[in-house]
């Protein structure tokens, strides 16, 4: 069950995400731009993004590494599944953590330091 909850959620960000992006939202390259922002920012500590891009980096690992071909040999298409249930997370996650960076980063432009907002 939980498994299966991760997996709606995975495809539920991906959908909100390109819904977004057809709505009038940040651009597919505005969204892949502002991946380097987003890493350095976060290794700076200035956006809270560590948790939710090691799990990126660990989902792009486990997509790419070839430990992850032994499945597909035994088992084929359940072997796959598994795969591009991945990329469609992480295809959705790095969508939604952009744009959330994005909006982060244009609420931090409109601040001006040492003007108290009331």
């Amino acid at each position: 069950m939980g498994r299966t909850l991760k997996r709606s959620a995975a495809f539920t960000a991906l959908a909100r995400a390109l819904a977004a992006g057809a709505r009038g939202g940040p651009s597919l390259g505005a969204r892949l731009a502002a991946l380097p922002r987003m890493i350095r920012a976060t290794a700076r500590g200035e956006y809270d993004g560590g948790l939710r891009l090691a799990l990126m980096a660990a989902a792009t690992a486990y997509v790419v590494s070839p430990v992850d071909v032994v499945p597909e040999l035994f088992l084929t298409v359940f072997g796959l599944l598994d795969d591009a249930v991945m990329v469609t997370w992480l295809a959705g996650s790095v969508l939604a953590e952009t744009e959330r960076f994005l909006e982060w980063e244009a609420a931090r432009r409109s601040v001006v330091p040492g003007q108290v907002i009331g």
